[in-house]
């Protein structure tokens, strides 16, 4: 584990020890945002989905990935602040084949805007720690949209579960987890949210809610996620922390919906077989 470094609030000056976050990369290696320690910190007054994001360069192959910006809390005062980071340097060689600038780990890269690309690469497996590789599928599960031939093995590294503290800390792990999927540019829509304690996730071929709460997740939830798939003519995904309703699960099997429950380990499960299918086949 990392050792916390001091990082000072600028409200009541108090310094909190804070730990720096390990990601990984798609090569396996274990990445960290540089933190600029010689910058003060910055409140967070007003937050937006870019900014909640940076690029961090892996210093083993190169790639560029956006994960979550360091954010701490002061334990005195309660303020929230956003902690610098170094900008990526420039490089002299050409950017691994396959990567681009912003393209997250499949492993669990944070849904960031800009270069939004993404790593796919999908599989199949029975355990998402311990890494999948695509078999060849024909067809496609219920809801998923449409079906296809078959499809190329391609090996997908483990998911790495990031430790769900908050209810933002579930929204970034089902970012995470659809990246991880294949999904590409994975983002949370704009615009005013729904009245609803779940959050909406988007990207090109999948509407996902995630529900942070303890309640849960009730037949009418998961028929809303439905109806958002149907018109956006996508995969429809639902992740939730406190599980399903009996309905939920009945309704959602019926209409080929992945339903997905994460533990506050960060690690999403499978809970019905269009799921397993999903994680199957990925994206």
């Amino acid at each position: 584990m990392a050792e916390a470094v001091p990082v000072r609030c600028p409200g009541c000056r108090r310094e909190n020890g804070y730990t720096v976050p390990v990601f990984p990369c798609a090569c396996g290696s274990p990445v960290s945002p540089p933190l600029d320690l010689a910058a003060p910190a910055v409140p967070l007054t007003h937050r937006t989905w870019s900014d909640s994001w940076v690029t961090v360069r892996c210093g083993s192959c190169g790639r560029e990935s956006d994960w979550p910006h360091p954010e701490v809390g002061c334990g005195q005062c309660g303020t929230v602040v956003r902690v610098a980071v170094h900008p990526p340097t420039p490089t002299r060689g050409p950017t691994p084949q396959g990567s681009a600038p912003g393209e997250g780990s499949g492993a669990g890269s944070g849904a960031g805007p800009g270069a939004r690309g993404g790593v796919r690469e999908d599989g199949s497996g029975t355990d998402p720690r311990a890494g999948w590789t695509a078999g060849a599928a024909a067809g496609d599960g219920g809801g998923r949209g449409g079906g296809g031939g078959a499809r190329t093995s391609v090996p997908r590294p483990p998911f790495r579960p990031v430790t769900i503290r908050t209810a933002r800390d579930a929204v970034v792990t089902a970012a995470l987890y659809l990246r991880w999927l294949g999904f590409q540019d994975v983002r949370q829509p704009d615009g005013l949210p729904i009245p609803s304690a779940a959050v909406d996730l988007r990207a090109p071929g999948v509407v996902a809610q995630v529900d942070p709460t303890t309640a849960p997740a009730g037949l009418r939830a998961v028929e809303c996620v439905w109806l958002n798939g149907l018109t956006a003519t996508a995969t429809s995904v639902y992740f939730s922390l406190a599980g399903y309703t009996e309905e939920a699960r009945s309704r959602a099997d019926d209409l080929g919906i992945p339903l997905f429950v994460m533990d506050l380990t960060g690690m999403p499960q499978p809970v019905n077989d269009p799921a397993d299918d999903l994680v199957g086949t990925g994206a």
